[in-house]
């Protein structure tokens, strides 16, 4: 972990920064992140795991490509040396652009149609757009061994996997995916009425109902996300009959993702990201509700 001082530090040295002033944030599971300010501009700044080292680096370049595109995105800055992401005491990490705005909230049905229509613009200006190193989706293999933390994880997983195969996921519309659109990746600048989207923690190509199917997880299911799929689809980006032929499956895979994150967690006691092993027990025990 780097501490307060060394990431001052390296905030000066490595960006340029004179004097930058650190509160730590840590908002996320998977990264360590602190608000950073200086001379009336704000940034934040965010650290990974080693060996994340390649997905953060891709994830970023998505940001990048898609703050380019118009939509505020967290894209990173660069170092003075043109970099995107530094190591620090062997600890890679990068300087995000603020996006201002507040979060979006799943019960608002304004705030979900708001959702739907970015989501769906997002995968718009991110067609066609090329990353080094992107992964291709699934990663979610029903044989690993942290699947037997409980009885049920295993089989629920797998048919979750074959349903979702039994789709010929080849004639779904794909291209590269946020991977998990909670509703704090959303943030409303309101004074101007722009949208942005932020947490690109890594570049995945893969099939765009994956990230429709996620919105829907958060939002509380199908029927509590009528507005959002709705908004999604008045944009045009998939046709209506793939969401109404594979939506209710991709929603099923989306929860086995969650089982299987979780049981990663709760085997490798990964306590990144909350206050206790309560928190990664809570996550599974959700996912098996709706499994």
């Amino acid at each position: 972990m780097i501490g307060v001082e060394r990431l001052r530090q390296g905030l000066m040295d490595l960006w340029g920064l004179p004097e930058p002033v650190v509160e730590r944030h840590d908002g996320g599971m998977n990264s360590s992140t602190w608000f950073v300010t200086d001379r009336g501009e704000r940034w934040v700044a965010k650290a990974v795991d080693p060996a994340a080292r390649r997905s953060f680096t891709s994830g970023l370049a998505v940001a990048a490509a898609l703050q380019h595109a118009g939509v505020p995105a967290g894209a990173p800055m660069a170092t003075r040396q043109g970099e995107r992401v530094v190591d620090v005491d062997g600890t890679p990490l990068a300087l995000l652009t603020w996006v201002p705005g507040e979060e979006l909230t799943s019960t608002d049905p304004g705030d979900q149609r708001l959702i739907g229509a970015v989501l769906a613009r997002v995968h718009r200006a991110l067609a066609g757009v090329a990353v080094p190193d992107a992964e291709r989706f699934h990663w979610v293999d029903p044989q690993s061994e942290h699947l037997d933390v409980r009885p049920w994880v295993r089989p629920a997983v797998a048919r979750a996997v074959a349903a979702y195969d039994e789709l010929d996921p080849q004639t779904l519309s794909w291209g590269l995916l946020h991977t998990d659109p909670a509703f704090d990746a959303f943030r409303m600048d309101r004074a101007r009425g722009v949208c942005g989207m932020i947490d690109w923690s890594t570049a995945m190509i893969g099939p765009l109902l994956y990230d429709v199917a996620s919105a829907v997880m958060y939002a509380g299911g199908l029927d509590r996300s009528g507005a959002l799929v709705e908004a999604y689809l008045d944009e045009g980006v998939m046709p209506r009959a793939e969401a109404e032929r594979a939506l209710g499956v991709m929603l099923r895979f989306r929860w086995a993702v969650q089982a299987d994150y979780f049981a990663r967690r709760i085997v490798t006691n990964d306590l990144t990201g909350v206050a206790s092993a309560a928190e990664n027990e809570k996550g599974l025990a959700d996912a098996f509700a709706w499994l």
